[in-house]
């Protein structure tokens, strides 16, 4: 048994469904469940239930649970003890992020930098991408997390994740049978969306356009759970990343993909280029999360894609 491993096993527990618990850990779904089987052969029993809809911890799982709590939170105390001992930071850091970035727990990521280095003020934000972008670019931010490709100028970007978008409908809608949604079924409901500086909002938008989609969005909101209300209350159908579509505010929805040519939600870290980032901001991107020091998808070791700028 591995640190690595343990992390799916709690994530997994959490989340009762591979694709968000891979998500969450940074790794993909089969490989996930690679490193969950092996497990379970290493232990000769099977530690999770599994349907389609749902996956259960087992008797098994259910006692090996709590193990693996200790281990991740012992690993990170030794973490912790390593770095306070060697690295005294002070000063302050600024920090943004758009709402359910799903990539990223921004929330953890920050507990953990707090914990570490309590000498640091933090201020913290959330703001649309597009906001946070300019943000960051006029100097009112040390970094963001957003959801955007664009606009990025002179700033570096550290893609941390992605995931395809998808459509999400009340079961009673026409189309809540279709297991993908065609461009040319869109202009026929009314859509709900996140107001234009959220990063799905404008991808949608370029995406219908380029195809001569003519989609009328009747309620813009700047809340995840309030687009779920709207979808759930019947007042139209919604774009969003696929993670969202887990959440339990959306477990009585039917979930569609969108069309193969559609674009993906990329999740980035941005950093002004211009200058040589502050000692606690390289700490906050050289986080990984908890123990699993250097394993595929944290922000340290993520798969980079720069946007040709410079290095975080």
């Amino acid at each position: 048994m591995d640190l690595r491993q343990m992390q799916y096993v709690v994530a997994l527990a959490d989340e009762r469904q591979f694709t968000r618990a891979a998500a969450l850990s940074g790794v993909s779904q089969s490989g996930l469940s690679a490193a969950i089987r092996t497990l379970e052969d290493e232990l000769g029993t099977a530690l999770f239930d599994r349907t389609p809809r749902l996956v259960q911890p087992t008797d098994a799982g259910l006692a090996l649970l709590p193990f693996a709590r200790s281990m991740l939170a012992q690993a990170t105390a030794a973490r912790d003890a390593v770095v306070q001992a060697t690295r005294r930071l002070s000063g302050t850091l600024r920090v943004g992020a758009e709402q359910c970035l799903g990539v990223v727990d921004v929330s953890t990521l920050l507990e953990r930098f707090h914990r570490r280095f309590p000498q640091v003020e933090v201020h913290f934000e959330q703001a649309g991408s597009h906001d946070l972008v300019g943000r960051v670019r006029d100097g009112e931010l040390d970094l963001a997390f957003v959801a955007t490709t664009e606009h990025l100028g002179s700033l570096a970007a550290t893609e941390l994740g992605r995931e395809p978008l998808v459509l999400l409908v009340r079961p009673d809608h026409p189309l809540a049978g279709r297991a993908t949604v065609d461009w040319s079924d869109l202009p026929a409901s009314p859509f709900i969306d996140f107001v234009p500086s959220w990063g799905v909002r404008p991808l949608t938008d370029a995406a219908c356009a380029a195809r001569g989609v003519h989609r009328r969005v009747r309620f813009s909101v700047g809340d995840v759970h309030a687009l779920l209300d709207l979808v759930n209350r019947g007042l139209g159908t919604a774009v969003v990343p696929r993670h969202v579509a887990a959440k339990p505010e959306a477990a009585g929805l039917a979930v569609l993909a969108m069309p193969a040519d559609a674009p993906e939600w990329v999740v980035s870290v941005v950093t002004s280029a211009g200058s040589s980032p502050a000692p606690h901001l390289l700490e906050l991107l050289e986080l990984d999360p908890p123990g699993q020091p250097g394993q595929p998808g944290s922000v340290e070791t993520a798969n980079v894609r720069r946007n040709g700028n410079g290095v975080p």
